[in-house]
């Protein structure tokens, strides 16, 4: 006990004589300061001088540190359930004579390709426990679908985009529009800096001070993204592609209320250049992410075509070319 109790002196009496020092050295710094640049003042007003520098520095160097809740991430897909994974998206054939084209490691392409799929027997569930009747996909993305009836078409689509941003800690880039056209950054969210309704306008309270990278957090920014934006804002964010120059990420969508939307998971092409390509969408009441059946081509499915005319079938909804959008 004695020893700690030594120890403890030690240490503040330690602490105190580094703290004496570091101000004494201060002291003469100015000092010298004052003798080379103000030589003719007097020295009470050298003391004066002395004591307001030393103040403010004092002032300036005693800042409140920012609390940074940093993400308990330490995987990539942190939704995965207790199901094994079998398999991933990668690992789903492609058609004779088409290869996957080629996509940056780290892009967003190259992360959709790499997701987990869930059991293959698997059938597609509702937040709610329930078993969606329709049997429209060929396999199950395994990311959780949640409790609320919230992540529906347009919501599933900004859940990937935002999960391969999380994942990268590329923070700035997660934000999407309310309905309102309120722009809701997760930047900003983590800062405290948070939406508030009001009637029908958005104000934003200032930020906390302190910073919340955490996974839980960045649920809690989605649920409230997946409540107040939809197809109708999406679609006003992203821009028009041409069917030509699709690839994994772009999104064919119709905003409106209902609309509808799926998102291009991977894309591939033979020789001559065709190209096809891999959807998957979630659906209302909200639902398990699902890789779409092509009901249109047993041969082909669960991959589409680019070479369809104006209409493109999918079991659930049906788009037009000039649906394809991205994000920008």
């Amino acid at each position: 006990m004695k020893n700690i109790i030594f120890l403890m002196s030690l240490f503040l009496f330690s602490c105190q004589e580094a703290d004496h020092n570091k101000k004494n050295d201060a002291t003469s710094s100015i000092d010298n300061t004052l003798k080379e640049e103000k030589p003719n003042i007097s020295s009470e007003k050298k003391e004066e001088i002395k004591e307001k520098i030393i103040e403010k520095k004092e002032t300036t160097e005693i800042k409140k540190p920012t609390t940074i809740i940093e993400s308990e991430v330490v995987e990539n897909f942190p939704w995965t359930t207790s199901d094994k994974s079998v398999s991933f998206i990668k690992n789903i054939p492609t058609p004779e004579g088409f290869t996957r084209v080629n996509y940056s490691e780290n892009s967003f392409g190259d992360w959709l390709r790499n997701l987990p799929l869930k059991n293959k027997n698997k059938k597609v569930k509702y937040y709610n426990g329930g078993t969606k009747p329709h049997d429209v996909h060929e396999a199950i993305i395994n990311i959780d679908v949640g409790n609320k009836d919230l992540q529906q078409c347009a919501d599933a689509v900004m859940r990937l985009k935002a999960e391969y941003h999380y994942s990268r800690k590329e923070y700035e880039k997660i934000h999407f529009n309310y309905t309102s056209g309120d722009k809701v950054s997760f930047d900003d969210w983590r800062r405290g800096k948070k939406p508030i309704i009001k009637g029908n306008k958005v104000v934003f309270s200032s930020p906390s001070g302190s910073i919340n990278n955490s996974y839980t957090n960045f649920k809690k920014y989605l649920i409230q993204i997946f409540s107040y934006a939809g197809t109708a804002s999406l679609s006003k964010e992203l821009k028009s592609i041409a069917l030509k120059d699709i690839q994994a990420g772009d999104v064919f969508i119709q905003g409106g209320f209902p609309g509808h939307a799926v998102i291009v998971m991977d894309v591939a092409q033979n020789n001559n250049g065709d190209k096809i390509f891999m959807l998957a969408q979630s659906y209302m009441p909200a639902q398990d992410i699902h890789i779409l059946k092509n009901n249109m081509s047993n041969n082909m499915s669960p991959w589409y075509s680019t070479s369809f005319e104006n209409e493109l079938n999918t079991p659930e909804w049906t788009f037009h070319r000039a649906d394809l959008k991205r994000f920008p």
